[in-house]
């Protein structure tokens, strides 16, 4: 994920920005998976995919924040990201949400993933930060499908069933702002800030 200084963008309601809490695999993990997916870039190109540097697998999302909130969640993330150890993470496989959203599943320390997850929530709550909570189903989104289009997700799901990626070690948590699309546009992603996870 690219380091920036803000999470707002112009098609967000002025002194707002939508906002999650994140881990990103590694470049060496996510072009695996991108050369797995090849075939299906070159068969399904009407699939709405996702940037590759914007995979990332959300352990809170926030939804739409005032700006001034924003800074209440820095000190707190960067306390538990120092005294939180790395976890051991890899991609397996694939699978699909209402056979629209197409995604790759978690492997490896799930059990430290939830764990992690809420902390993480916890934090955002001790800030006085309301969000819709939701069960953790770890995943990495990869698409979705357009609305006359949805057997596409489908059928990739079912051609990365066997897909195994190599196991990676979290190094940051990541506070993201996202432009989530209102019309056909990609969806972006930029940190607000991200900080190593440095616990024994």
């Amino acid at each position: 994920m690219t380091e920036a200084a803000g999470g707002t963008t112009h098609s967000e309601p002025a002194g707002t920005v939508r906002v999650f809490i994140a881990l990103a695999p590694p470049d060496e993990a996510k072009d695996e998976l991108a050369h797995a997916l090849q075939p299906a870039y070159e068969a399904y190109p009407r699939m709405r995919w996702n940037r590759i540097e914007d995979w990332h697998i959300t352990l809170a999302f926030l939804g739409e924040l005032p700006v001034t909130a924003v800074p209440l969640l820095r000190p707190p993330l960067a306390r538990l990201a120092a005294s939180h150890r790395p976890l051991e993470l890899g991609l397996l496989g694939g699978g699909q949400f209402d056979e629209r959203v197409l995604w790759s599943g978690i492997d490896g320390d799930v059990d430290g993933l939830q764990h992690l997850a809420a902390e993480v929530r916890s934090v955002v709550r001790e800030c006085g930060i309301t969000f819709q909570e939701r069960p953790l189903r770890p995943h990495l989104t990869l698409a979705r499908a357009r609305r006359d289009d949805p057997a596409s997700v489908v059928e990739v799901a079912a051609q990365l069933a066997d897909f195994a990626g190599r196991r990676w070690r979290t190094e940051r948590l990541h506070l993201v702002g996202s432009n989530f699309g209102r019309g056909p546009a990609p969806i972006r992603y930029r940190d607000i800030e991200s900080w190593t996870l440095a616990g024994s």
